[in-house]
């Protein structure tokens, strides 16, 4: 390959390399502030008037995510036999469980599945739940609306047990025959019957994808910096350090 070649080569490949740089770190510019109007979007929400509980039920499925972080209060009894408890949550940096719990809404006969608090774990027994409290009788239900519980990595696929590493709305509904709805609650008030619901603020990951749009946008200068340097000012500062001096 002579000289003219592998100097097209590589301006070519400098060319390419920049192009895709700054092409990524646009996209992880535009994904975050797709997550900051998202984030916007579910404060304007939270901030709204709770929604009664008729309008809930008459949701359509795909009217769902427009509704997330919106308040209501629900009505109905716990269905403390399925209760079940997703195991390695945190709250306030420690390590425990959130009580999931369905509620059985009352003259609806839906059935909503509900996020009900965090419970510490049982360092004597890893496997049993330290003692909390199911109201009986009918309970209005003050939360937030969420479209799932978050998620865990998990090595296998489904879950068995009263402990779980995650939980899916679907696959719970033919598990226990319930006809739950395809949203959940996230409980909200004080602590009591031994549940806390310090509930942290959603986050999205906006800083990560500025992170992320920096670094793309440092790798294109670096690759037009050195392409600059090894292809420009190098060659010529060597061949001036090659030409005699004839002054005497």
């Amino acid at each position: 390959m002579n000289s003219r070649a592998r100097v097209i080569l590589l301006s070519l490949a400098a060319l390419a390399g920049v192009c895709l740089t700054l092409a990524l770190g646009r996209w992880q510019l535009q994904r975050a502030h797709y997550k900051e109007n998202l984030a916007s979007q579910m404060q304007a929400r939270a901030a709204l008037a709770p929604l009664p509980q008729d309008a809930v039920l008459a949701w359509v499925p795909g009217t769902l995510p427009d509704y997330a972080q919106r308040r209501t209060v629900l009505r109905g009894v716990w269905l403390p036999q399925h209760t079940l408890a997703l195991d390695n949550r945190q709250m306030l940096d420690k390590q425990g469980f959130f009580i999931m719990t369905p509620l059985q809404l009352e003259a609806a006969g839906a059935v909503v599945l509900v996020q009900r608090g965090w419970l510490p774990r049982n360092f004597l027994e890893r496997d049993a739940l330290l003692p909390f409290e199911t109201p009986t009788g009918t309970v209005d239900v003050v939360g937030t609306i969420a479209l799932a519980p978050a998620r865990l990595y998990q090595f296998d696929g489904a879950e068995k047990g009263k402990i779980r590493q995650n939980l899916d709305i679907a696959s719970y509904r033919v598990e226990t025959g319930l006809p739950l709805r395809d949203f959940m609650l996230i409980q909200q008030g004080p602590a009591a019957g031994g549940l806390l619901r310090e509930w942290p603020a959603a986050n999205l990951g906006v800083e990560r994808h500025y992170g992320y749009a920096f670094q793309w946008f440092s790798l294109a200068a670096l690759i037009a910096g050195l392409y600059f340097w090894f292809q420009w000012l190098r060659p010529r500062w060597l061949v001036k350090d090659h030409i005699p001096d004839d002054r005497t």
